[in-house]
């Protein structure tokens, strides 16, 4: 710590010579930490203001992912990448404040061997300034973590005679607006204090008052930070925490350390106020107008993508259309319906499903599957060897049962009948029109029947055989 109070130690003690006010050397301090650490605090606030706005997709993350949380928090962290946002930003800087107190608290502290960087050799017992202090009966006031202070305003009171001791002295007067600075404020003020002196208890009133200011404006500062946050969620918790966190600790810093740490806060808190309102109004018009620029680019990048689709679309259906170059526009959109009427058809007609109807059109189909049987499948084709001869040769078979019934009456008795052929079934159609056709063969039949049985009535001899001239 005492790496950082040196530094501090030194501008500090610069800062007194510039102007010869302590206290306002102390504010000055605190401007300068401010605008040293401005760079840094604008990156916080632009982190958290761009993570306010993040919030609508982060609520949406939510709906989409509120059960895995796994997933939610992988999706998250994938946002915030791709948007350039820390979470913990705002966190970080929040925090810097109090090792600058500290630092500075060690550098107010220890005014001779911090601030003017007199050896330490020169304080203890047997130095120069020791030895000086004692021979002029200084007696400490404050306690053994003041004592530098005590001794750097009993010399500043004898400056004099400590002068010639080192080059590197100077006369500090703690003094701002009747308070005492170097001193701390005591908190049983009201009840130990000597009021009938105004010149007493005043200046102790106003070391009173310190650490009641600085955590009223610590409180202040909070509070505006969490309105202009509103939108986000988690700077509002960060806020709310710090809204009762930083109040108290400001107060409890004020009453142990000296009273410059509490005109320190005091003014750092103003200062981040004022900073705070406007990196707010600054970063809200630069936020918006990149954000503007991005949703800009991406609706032209949407309407340059939408285009080449078009495009593609409208060759595609170029090429499949030749177009003639005589032909009215009204005719070459009524062109276009047709065929996406037409291939609309193909393609409900390909993915209906199969009808019975189409199984009879198409033997070969087996569900959506139109040649599951094999193309050249034929369901009829071992019913041919058994189908009835055609009609047109129907005469020849009654010619034949003729010459067979006029056989059989001249046949000899002993002679076995020739065999008939049994006929196949045919359906009711064919028998139908077999029938008219049968009726005379059937009266021929009853014919030959009648001249057969006269030969049996009669005289049972053969005739006698002759045999013809050809052949004698």
């Amino acid at each position: 710590m005492n790496t950082i109070a040196k530094p501090f130690g030194w501008l500090l003690i610069r800062l007194y010579e510039f102007v010869g006010n302590y206290g306002l050397a102390v504010i000055l301090f605190a401007l300068i930490v401010k605008v040293i650490l401005l760079p840094f605090q604008m990156k916080s606030k632009r982190g958290m203001m761009k993570q306010s706005r993040l919030q609508p997709k982060i609520k949406e993350l939510e709906k989409r992912h509120g059960a895995n949380k796994q997933k939610f928090n992988e999706e998250l962290q994938k946002l915030y990448r791709e948007e350039g946002v820390n979470p913990m930003s705002g966190c970080l800087w929040s925090l810097i404040p109090f090792p600058i107190i500290i630092a500075l608290f060690s550098a107010i502290s220890r005014p001779l061997t911090t601030m003017m960087a007199i050896p330490k050799e020169m304080l203890v017992e047997g130095g120069s300034i020791f030895e000086k202090l004692s021979s002029l009966n200084f007696s400490p006031t404050m306690s053994a973590n003041y004592l530098e202070i005590d001794q750097a305003q009993f010399i500043s009171q004898h400056f004099s005679s400590f002068a010639p001791l080192s080059d590197k002295l100077r006369a500090i007067d703690y003094n701002f607006i009747g308070m005492n600075l170097g001193q701390r404020p005591q908190w049983n003020f009201l009840w130990t204090t000597d009021w009938s002196n105004p010149s007493v208890w005043l200046p102790g009133l106003g070391l009173f008052l310190l650490p009641f200011i600085s955590g009223l404006l610590a409180f202040l500062s909070a509070r505006v930070s969490m309105k202009m946050n509103a939108s986000n969620s988690q700077v509002q918790q960060q806020s709310s925490s710090m809204l009762l966190f930083m109040p108290l600790i400001s107060v409890y810093f004020a009453f142990i350390m000296p009273g410059a740490i509490g005109v320190y806060i005091i003014f750092s808190s103003l200062f981040a106020f004022i900073q705070d309102v406007i990196l707010t109004k600054y970063y809200t018009k630069t936020l918006d107008i990149e954000d503007a620029e991005r949703y800009e680019a991406q609706r032209k990048r949407e309407a340059e993508l939408e285009a080449k689709r078009l495009e593609t679309e409208r060759l595609r259906e170029a090429n499949a259309v030749e177009r003639n170059p005589n032909t009215s526009k009204k005719k070459q959109l009524k062109e276009e319906r047709r065929i996406k009427q037409e291939r609309a058809a193909e393609w409900a007609k390909k993915h209906a499903p199969p009808s019975e109807s189409d199984e009879d059109a198409e033997p070969s189909r087996v569900g959506n599957r139109r040649y599951a049987r094999g193309r050249a499948y034929d369901p009829h084709r071992f019913d041919k060897n058994f189908q009835n001869q055609p009609a047109a040769e129907e005469p020849e078979e009654n010619e034949e049962a003729e010459s067979t019934a006029i056989v059989e009456k001249t046949a000899p008795l002993h002679e076995p009948a020739p065999e008939t052929v049994q006929n196949e079934p045919v359906s009711d159609a064919e028998e139908a029109s077999d029938s008219s056709e049968a009726q005379p063969r059937v009266a021929g039949e009853d014919a030959a029947a009648e001249d057969a049985g006269d030969l049996t009535e009669g005289t049972l001899s053969t005739p006698e055989y002759t045999q013809p001239d050809d052949v004698q």
